[in-house]
């Protein structure tokens, strides 16, 4: 059965009649998506406007697309690698799902406003227990007419139109961390925003604890770059990778390192769990996992990242990583890459040193 959210927002195209409603005579629609990692709505949208003569498809997904997401479709599909104007210029419609976060969606809003066709109708569905009322508000700030869609199987979609041009773009934002004396800046889909989150700021106030030094050292899983920018201020000698599979953490992390007149020391390396950085490689990995995929809690989803830094770790190298106290964490590293010991633990955070063996 196909997911209700993409039939909310496709149902909504085809009443619209917006597929085939190109800006040039006879030619076929413009489409952007926004989408999840297995391209759910560049396939539901290529076998609709595959169609309409002279449909375009351009599809963009903040983590990428899984392994062959968009190959053999009905409609070319070309894969975007930003949330920017080579997404959004010139599109007529643009689809997709309603992003968890306010700021995720003011971006998008923002860029796509900017760049999208005068004429264009931007359609978001999610499921309605995620759904509120800032959602609305977020658009009519980059949008003069949004509205919602009737329920469809406990999902709904935002419909707006009528862009809001001229403005200046407010992304990524941009915040002093006073007590690390350093910036940090975000794009809409960074974990934490231009802010210090607390498991962060646990593992650093325990590396200067521990004294450690290295000299090739990655911030896997590095959001908006704070560890990776820390550690190369701290360690003038090191050489440090920051890597992340998202768009958003890659592009902050940038930024974060050209703040901070880093961005000749940080390497930013967008990737799932650290693909293409060599075996062996690394002194030190640094890791602050996630546990939240979307509105999903995955508690697994942290072994990926410690599979991929047991890879990248030399023999003896070093692994310091937070979590959450109550997440059971120290058996899987055991495990995985080897004996670990506690540096820290507050009935909130806890953070191990692990060597690999």
């Amino acid at each position: 059965m196909t997911d209700a959210v993409v039939e909310v927002v496709l149902g909504e195209l085809e009443t619209l009649g917006a597929l085939g409603a190109g800006s040039g005579a006879g030619s076929g629609a413009s489409i952007a998506t926004v989408e999840t990692a297995d391209g759910e709505f560049a396939r539901a949208l290529a076998a609709v406007a595959g169609r309409a003569a002279g449909a375009r498809i351009r599809a963009f997904s903040d983590t990428g697309f899984a392994a062959d997401a968009l190959a053999g479709l009905e409609a070319e599909v070309d894969e975007v690698s930003a949330l920017d104007a080579s997404l959004f210029a010139g599109a007529t419609v643009i689809a997709g799902r309603l992003p968890k976060s306010l700021a995720e969606l003011d971006e998008l809003a923002e860029v796509a406003a900017a760049h999208a066709d005068d004429g264009v109708t931007l359609i978001l569905g999610g499921r309605e227990k995620f759904l509120n009322r800032s959602m609305n508000e977020q658009l009519a700030r980059h949008f003069g007419e949004v509205r919602a869609t009737r329920g469809h199987r406990k999902a709904r979609a935002l419909v707006a139109t009528l862009p809001r041009r001229g403005g200046e773009p407010t992304y990524p934002r941009e915040a002093r961390i006073r007590d690390l004396d350093l910036e940090v800046c975000a794009h809409g889909a960074a974990f934490a925003g231009p802010t210090l989150d607390l498991g962060t700021r646990a593992l650093i106030e325990a590396l200067c604890s521990a004294e450690l030094d290295a000299a090739d050292v990655v911030d896997l899983g590095c959001g908006t770059g704070i560890l990776a920018a820390w550690f190369a201020r701290e360690h003038p000698a090191a050489r440090v990778v920051a890597t992340d599979r998202s768009w958003a953490a890659c592009a902050s992390a940038a930024a974060t390192a050209r703040a901070n007149g880093l961005d000749d020391r940080i390497e930013v390396v967008r990737a799932t769990s650290g693909a293409g950085l060599a075996d062996a490689s690394s002194e030190l990995v640094l890791l602050n996992p996630p546990f939240h995929d979307g509105h999903e809690v995955q508690q697994g989803m942290a072994n990926d990242l410690f599979r991929a830094a047991a890879r990248v770790l030399r023999d003896g190298g070093q692994l310091v990583t937070v979590f959450n106290s109550h997440l059971r964490h120290r058996e899987h590293l055991e495990r995985i890459v080897g004996p670990t010991r506690q540096l820290a633990r507050t009935p909130k955070f806890t953070v191990t040193l692990t060597t690999r063996r």
